[in-house]
């Protein structure tokens, strides 16, 4: 327990001393045993800001490997005017969102909250959220995700699973593996979470 609290306390202080955007080390401490001894420290350079390439991007920053399996963190960028995902919830995945820049619009169940640069916010699991860019500036924010390794499905998403690779948006191929993620990450969407998605769009005027 005393581990556990040591990493959640270093995440959040890293993310109040005015986070740098940073990219993966070359050499990932990511042959641990499961003992304290084998935490070690780890410099994270900075970065230019990550640019959101005119819709949604990730950069992973903290792996789950780095820290026992405990912690991890990706920056994110969104565009101008552009929603999240769909309205879903996690069976395990707890995660704290630090807005660097812009504001973030987030649903919470079924309140809407704006969060700030700056701010923070915790979703913890099993609560129904997303989040979109409501503004008409580039929002950028880290997620810390807590117990899961859920910085390996982003980057599945965002940088494997794309039409370079051979999986056209929208592909049956691509859905398919999308689904197969959630399922093993214990991502869960409502039957009319796309419907909802839709709903929220049309209401901001989101792309």
């Amino acid at each position: 327990m005393e581990r556990r609290n040591f990493i959640v306390t270093s995440g959040l202080l890293a993310a109040f001393s005015a986070l740098s955007p940073i990219t993966s080390i070359s050499n990932p401490v990511s042959q641990m045993t499961g003992t304290s001894e084998n935490l070690k420290p780890v410099l994270l350079p900075a970065m230019p800001p990550l640019d959101h390439k005119g819709g949604m991007d990730i950069r992973v920053w903290m792996r789950s490997a780095m820290t026992n399996g405990l912690f991890s963190s990706v920056e994110c960028a969104v565009a101008p005017k552009l929603m999240g995902p769909a309205p879903h919830h996690h069976l395990e995945l707890d995660e704290i969102m630090y807005v660097i820049e812009g504001t973030a619009s987030v649903l919470v169940g079924k309140d809407v909250v704006e969060v700030h640069a700056g701010g923070w916010h915790l979703r913890p699991r099993l609560i129904t959220h997303t989040f979109w860019n409501a503004s008409d500036k580039p929002l950028r924010f880290v997620d810390m995700y807590f117990n899961q390794p859920f910085e390996e499905y982003l980057e599945r998403v965002f940088h494997e699973l794309t039409p370079e690779n051979g999986y056209p948006q929208g592909s049956e191929k691509k859905n398919k593996e999308i689904s197969a993620l959630a399922e093993k990450f214990g991502l869960v969407h409502l039957p009319d979470a796309w419907e909802e998605r839709k709903a929220i769009a049309a209401r901001y005027g989101l792309k």
